[in-house]
């Protein structure tokens, strides 16, 4: 038996992971991805489901409200915000990709942009930390798509 399972060593290297790792390309390649899943992010909020989830979306409140992206004045709690935000910016299917078959920054972004803004205003998190965040969760993404046997030869079965 191996010393330490496949989940161990995954929470492992992804606790492990700080700012510091953050080399000057992929802060750079992250910022391009942020910026494009932005983009098509707003470009997704005038798309017919996008308008559907967000008025189901609305009978949802709590003390804590992210931003709908587009909708500066309307706020939703960060769990409906993350959701909203994801179907506009997958609702055209322009986002990013990778193989095996996924849309990494559209499942990402969202959440870890909803998330930053619940936070108390003095506990805030630096652009930084985002980056981190943002990098964390493509990370996770893309060792549960390697772990995965779902996501093998995705192009071969359609």
């Amino acid at each position: 038996f191996p010393s330490q399972t496949v989940t161990g060593n995954f929470a492992k290297v992804i606790h492990g992971l700080n700012a510091n790792q953050l080399t000057d390309q992929v802060i750079q390649r992250s910022k391009r991805m942020i910026l494009d899943t932005l983009g098509v992010g707003l470009l997704g909020t005038s798309t017919d489901v996008c308008h559907k989830v967000t008025q189901y979306s609305k009978i949802y409140s709590s003390d804590l409200s992210s931003t709908i992206w587009g909708h500066l004045d309307f706020q939703l709690p960060p769990l409906y915000a993350a959701f909203v935000n994801g179907v506009a910016v997958h609702s055209m299917d322009f986002d990013d990709t990778w193989h095996p078959a996924t849309h990494p920054s559209g499942a990402v972004l969202p959440a870890v942009i909803a998330l930053s803004e619940a936070f108390p205003q003095k506990k805030k998190i630096s652009g930084l930390d985002l980056l981190l965040a943002f990098n964390v969760g493509i990370e996770v993404q893309g060792r549960l798509l390697h772990f995965s046997r779902e996501a093998r030869n995705i192009p071969k079965r359609y």
